[in-house]
């Protein structure tokens, strides 16, 4: 596959992006500069990750269209995140880094459920570092599901 512009073939959001790299439940939503996917780690059924098409490593060198569509683009997922999982708390953080090498940036927006916070005896940054220490991935076919369920919310709002 020829790489597009303003990709790195060497980087796994962007191989996401591509459809090079396998992506459980598909890409949930995509506008003009930026795609919604589920996050293919650890951080929980639900947990959805906001990223630029464009391999960008720097919120700052964000370009005024990209900017633009960012918070509009937050609350919108961060609603049907709310809408779908009925979590306590939605967390919305920036991760850039992949072997402390900055990375392709893409904002996390996680449920923060009851039974997370039960089961990991946790909260907030310290949930998310427990939840990657125990490294379960969610079942791909609830993966698939989930990510159904949001397409209808965020295609509805």
């Amino acid at each position: 596959m020829a790489e597009s512009p303003g990709t790195d073939p060497a980087c796994m959001a962007c191989g996401l992006i591509a459809g090079t790299e396998f992506l459980p439940g598909g890409a949930i939503l995509r506008t003009g500069t930026w795609v919604v996917e589920h996050c293919v780690g650890p951080l929980g059924l639900g947990t959805l990750v906001v990223k630029p098409i464009r391999h960008v490593i720097h919120v700052a060198d964000l370009t005024a269209e990209e900017s633009s569509e960012l918070g509009p683009l937050l609350r919108k997922v961060s609603s049907a995140v709310t809408a779908t999982m009925e979590p306590e708390q939605v967390y919305v953080c920036l991760w850039s880094h992949a072997g402390a090498v900055p990375g392709h940036i893409h904002f996390v927006v996680q449920p923060a459920c009851k039974d997370d916070l039960a089961r990991y005896d946790a909260y907030g940054p310290a949930l998310q570092m427990a939840m990657f220490d125990a490294g379960q991935l969610p079942d791909g076919a609830a993966v698939a599901e989930v990510c159904a369920r949001l397409r209808t919310v965020l295609a509805e709002g």
